[in-house]
């Protein structure tokens, strides 16, 4: 191997042990009490290292809500192949609280946790995060220019479903369906039939 292409390895290496550390850290000790020395200390370097790699936390932050939006936005491109938008609207839903049930960790840190979003307002554009919204927001728009959905505003119609989803998962996430006793499966057939119920409301 090249030195050159070693070094790249290298570099990668290091940024992916220093997320790794930042995402259990934040996780574990909230994103106010984790400090860039945390980390440093977590992975046995010095402070100085990071900031070969990283600005600050924030920055760190914004890489891994990058990583998780993107692993989200792939696991909704593959309901393209579904014709009937609205079919295609109750797939991406059951995907995002599979994907919530899946990654509790990834959800909390993308939907719950309160962190400063300062990296993501400095960028033009939030590439990610943007990609997985605009994916319901055109399965949306092409539920109501086929009329399977009731006439309304569908940036409205959006955020609707999202912050109905958005609901149901995080009362799981954050443990608050416990006291229903129920198994994990059980929950999740429960949690999609839900949002099916919902959505049924929505139907023209």
């Amino acid at each position: 191997m090249a030195i050159k292409e070693r070094k790249e390895r290298e570099k990668a290496d290091m940024r992916n042990l220093i997320i790794d550390s930042a995402t259990q850290l934040f996780l574990k000790q909230g994103y106010d009490k984790t400090s860039i020395r945390n980390i440093a200390e977590d992975i046995e370097y010095s402070p100085a290292t990071i900031y070969l790699y990283f600005k600050d936390k924030d920055e760190i932050f914004y890489v891994i809500h990058e990583n998780a939006f993107a692993i989200l936005d792939k696991q909704f491109r593959k309901h393209d192949v579904i014709e009937n938008p609205y079919e295609r609207l109750i797939a991406v839903c059951k995907t995002y609280v599979r994907f919530a049930m899946e990654n509790p960790d990834y959800y909390d840190l993308m939907f719950i946790m309160r962190a400063p979003l300062s990296q993501i307002k400095s960028e033009e554009k939030w590439n990610a995060g943007n990609c997985a919204f605009e994916y319901l927001l055109q399965t949306i728009d092409a539920c109501l220019e086929r009329k399977l959905i009731r006439p309304a505003d569908k940036y409205v119609l959006s955020i609707a479903v999202w912050s109905f989803g958005h609901g149901v998962v995080s009362l799981h996430v954050r443990e608050r369906l416990c006291v229903m006793g129920m198994p994990d499966d059980v929950m999740l057939s429960m949690m999609e039939s839900s949002l099916n119920f919902f959505l049924a409301s929505l139907k023209a």
